[in-house]
């Protein structure tokens, strides 16, 4: 009998909220660069963007992200597509991120 747990998105997510762009001072859950997250048993596929396609950050947010993820127990393998369709933009901060950037 398996002891392993359900995994689920809320926990995905809010170890998402640990990853940051180091140019931005926002986590990548609210800045909207997260457009989801698959989970199967106990393997995680997430798929974000970045702020623009040419962003030399990205692979290094994506690896942070597979890390932070890694790092949830029963977790045991974790993939991050990079994707830009559709483009990111400023609207798809949250409230919480555009409050942190002091935009309104």
């Amino acid at each position: 009998m398996s002891t392993k747990k359900l995994l689920n998105e809320e926990q995905i997510y809010e170890a998402l909220r640990d990853v940051y762009d180091p140019e931005i001072p926002v986590n990548i859950v609210d800045l909207g660069l997260v457009y989801g997250v698959d989970i199967e048993e106990s393997d995680v596929k997430v798929k974000m963007t970045l702020t623009f396609a040419g962003c030399g950050m990205g692979p290094y947010i994506a690896q942070q992200a597979e890390w932070r993820i890694a790092e949830i127990d029963d977790v045991d393998d974790v993939e991050v597509d990079i994707v830009f369709e559709p483009p990111w933009n400023p609207e798809m901060i949250s409230e919480e991120g555009k409050k942190e950037l002091g935009i309104d």
